[in-house]
C-alpha cells in the first residue's frame, strides 16, 4: 500500500485485537463474503497491522481468554 496515503488511528481493546487476529488466520479469505476484492485487501491489511503487535505472541490461553472477555456481554 502507498505510504503516503492518509492514515486513520484505530485503539482497539487488547482482547478485540487477539479475537481479530486469531480469526484473520484462521480463515479462508476467499470464502468471505465480499461486494469488492477491496474488501478483502482490507481484511488482509488488517492482519499485516496486526502481527506488528503483541497479538501475533499472543499464547492460546490468551486468545481463549480473550475470547471469553470479548463473547460475555454481546447482548445479541
Amino acid at each position: 500500500m502507498n505510504k503516503d496515503l492518509p492514515k486513520v488511528a484505530l485503539e482497539l481493546w487488547r482482547a478485540d485485537a487477539l479475537v481479530l487476529f486469531d480469526w484473520l488466520q484462521e480463515i479462508d479469505l476467499n470464502a468471505v463474503p465480499i461486494s469488492h476484492p477491496a474488501q478483502k485487501q482490507a481484511l488482509m491489511d488488517l492482519l499485516t497491522r496486526l502481527e506488528e503487535t503483541d497479538a501475533a505472541v499472543a499464547t492460546h490461553e490468551e486468545t481463549d481468554a480473550a475470547k471469553a472477555e470479548v463473547s460475555q456481554d454481546m447482548g445479541w
